[in-house]
């Protein structure tokens, strides 16, 4: 089973990227489950989501605490990166939203044996979008960095969940963040 947990702020569509990556794990015969995890909190607030995926029915019904991959959506809330990296499985990744990873989070990264993935989805959220939408970059990236779904199952889900403009903008972004994500 393959644990991951993605971290962002209301309104930055964490929710629809970890529900996304269930529809195309779905789609190609796995098991998935997908469910977020917030309060009353308010566009901004930050924002949790969790998605397991495995090749066979998944009987767990909890929050992941020891993740395998841990998505960092915002990357204003490495602020604090012990919090956001809290119960990464040794030899784990991280996905981040960056145009590269800053020290304190390779240095932790290294502590924990963690590969790091990085990609400038902000960049690419402005190209394609015109605003600050990382969801879908951030999932393209995660696709490429994990090799979790095939990237056509992830467009397909996409365009099933959107439709029209909005769906191809989208897999726009999700092509553009598989091409560009990184290796630290």
């Amino acid at each position: 089973m393959i644990e991951i947990r993605w971290h962002g702020r209301g309104g930055q569509g964490v929710v629809t990227a970890s529900y996304l990556l269930a529809r195309a794990v779905l789609s190609e015969g796995k098991y998935a489950q997908h469910f977020p995890e917030f309060g009353p909190e308010r566009r901004g607030a930050p924002v949790v989501s969790y998605t397991r995926i495995d090749e066979e029915p998944i009987e767990i019904h909890s929050g992941i605490y020891e993740p395998d991959i841990v998505v960092v959506i915002d990357p204003t809330l490495l602020f604090n990166v012990e919090t956001v990296l809290r119960g990464l499985k040794k030899g784990g990744s991280i996905v981040v939203n960056s145009p590269s990873p800053k020290q304190e989070l390779m240095d932790e990264a290294g502590r924990r044996e963690a590969k790091v993935y990085y990609v400038d989805a902000y960049r690419i959220a402005m190209d394609v979008f015109k605003r600050a939408l990382y969801n879908t970059p951030m999932l393209g990236a995660l696709i490429k960095a994990s090799g979790l779904v095939k990237l056509d199952s992830a467009l397909k889900a996409v365009r099933e969940r959107f439709g029209g403009e909005v769906a191809e903008r989208n897999v726009e972004a999700i092509k553009r963040a598989f091409e560009e994500v990184k290796l630290a």
